[in-house]
C-alpha cells in the first residue's frame, strides 16, 4: 500500500513539473503570428515588423500567416482553435475584435471570451479626403456643403462595416449631415473610383490616402485621432476643424486563444513593450502612417471592451450587416 501511495504521489508531482518545465523552456520552436488580411496590406506589413522584432527577443523565428476573409474572422477563428501554448498568436484589428462581432449575425467566436489579449502594439488615424473637384477647402465647408446638397453627395468605402464605412457613419451622426455610401469590395476599387471622381469623399487608412494628397490628387481635411499626423503636420483633425469630439482610431494587438497561461502572457508581453520602444519599430511603422503603442494585459481587455461599444453603437446606427 505505502509503495503503492509513494508511486502516486510521484506521478501526481510528474504531471505538476511538466507544464512547469515546458513553460521555462518556452519558446523553444517557432511561433506563428495569424495576420487576418492578405499578403501586402498595411496590416500584413504592421505584422510583419512586429514579428520581426519579436523574433529578436525571444531568440525564436515568428513566423506571419495570413488567413485571410470574412472581415478577419477566418483568420480569428484559427487562433481560437489552436491549442493555447503560446505558439500560435493572432495579429488582432479594430475589426476582428470590436466591429464584427456586432456585424456578423452568425459570428463564430466571441472576442470576449475566445482570446487572452497581451499588448496592444500600434494604431493609426483614418483620414478624411475629399475629391479636388469637391468645392470646400475645410471640414466646416464639407459639413455646410453636404447639409445643402442633403444626401446627394457619395463616400466610397472598402466593404459595409469596415472602418471607412463606419468613421463616416460616426461623422454623420456628431454633424447632423447625411451622404450616400457607395461599398466596394476592397480599397483598391474604392480609392480607384475616388480618383477618378466618381465618388466625393472617403475617410479612410492614411497609408495610401497620405500619398495621393500630397501628389495634388485628393484633397485632405482632417485627420480622425485625437492628434495630427507627423507625415501631414499641416492637416488639423476632424475634432479640432469642427466636430469636437470625433475620434476614430484604429489600432492593432497582440493576443493568444483563450486560457493562455499567465506565465506565457508575461514573457510575451514584455517582449513586446521592448520591440515596440525600438527606434527602428518607430521608423519603420511611421512609414505605414502608423504609430508604436503599448498596452499591458489588463489595459488591453479594458480598451477592447471600450472600442466594443463604441463601435457596437456606431453599427446599429448605421443598420450595417455582413454574411
Amino acid at each position: 500500500m505505502r509503495r503503492h501511495r509513494q508511486a502516486g504521489l510521484l506521478l501526481a508531482a510528474f504531471v505538476l513539473a511538466t507544464p512547469l518545465a515546458a513553460l521555462a523552456q518556452y519558446p523553444d520552436k517557432p511561433l506563428r503570428l495569424v495576420v487576418p488580411f492578405p499578403p501586402g496590406g498595411g496590416t500584413d506589413a504592421a505584422a510583419r515588423l512586429v514579428a520581426a522584432g519579436l523574433s529578436t527577443e525571444l531568440r525564436q523565428q515568428v513566423v506571419v500567416e495570413n488567413r485571410a476573409g470574412a472581415g478577419g474572422s477566418i483568420g480569428a477563428q484559427a487562433v481560437v482553435d489552436a491549442a493555447p501554448d503560446g505558439y500560435t498568436l493572432f495579429f488582432a484589428t479594430t475589426g476582428t475584435m470590436s466591429i464584427n462581432q456586432h456585424l456578423y449575425a452568425k459570428l463564430r467566436y466571441n472576442p470576449k471570451t475566445d482570446f487572452t489579449p497581451i499588448a496592444m502594439v500600434a494604431s493609426f488615424p483614418n483620414v478624411l479626403v475629399v475629391h479636388p473637384a469637391l468645392p470646400v477647402t475645410s471640414v466646416r465647408e464639407l459639413i455646410a456643403l453636404a447639409k445643402e446638397r442633403n444626401g446627394t453627395m457619395t463616400y466610397g468605402s472598402s466593404g459595409a462595416g469596415s472602418s471607412s464605412h463606419l468613421s463616416v457613419v460616426l461623422f454623420e451622426s456628431m454633424t447632423g449631415t447625411k451622404f450616400t455610401h457607395v461599398p466596394y469590395k476592397g480599397t483598391a476599387p474604392a480609392i480607384a473610383d475616388f480618383v477618378s471622381g466618381r465618388i466625393d469623399m472617403m475617410i479612410d487608412n492614411p497609408t495610401t490616402h497620405i500619398p495621393l494628397a500630397k501628389a495634388g490628387k485628393t484633397r485632405a481635411l482632417g485627420m480622425s485621432g485625437q492628434t495630427r499626423s507627423s507625415q501631414m503636420p499641416e492637416v488639423p483633425t476632424i475634432a479640432e476643424a469642427g466636430v469636437p469630439g470625433y475620434d476614430v482610431t484604429i489600432w492593432y494587438a497582440v493576443v493568444g486563444p483563450a486560457k493562455l497561461p499567465s506565465a506565457i502572457v508575461d514573457r510575451l508581453s514584455r517582449d513586446l513593450r521592448t520591440v515596440m520602444a525600438a527606434p527602428r519599430m518607430k521608423d519603420g511603422l511611421e512609414g505605414l502612417g502608423t504609430d508604436p503603442m503599448f498596452m499591458a494585459p489588463a489595459e488591453t481587455v479594458k480598451f477592447i471592451d471600450e472600442e466594443s461599444r463604441k463601435w457596437g453603437s456606431v453599427v446599429r446606427a448605421s443598420g450595417a450587416t455582413a454574411e
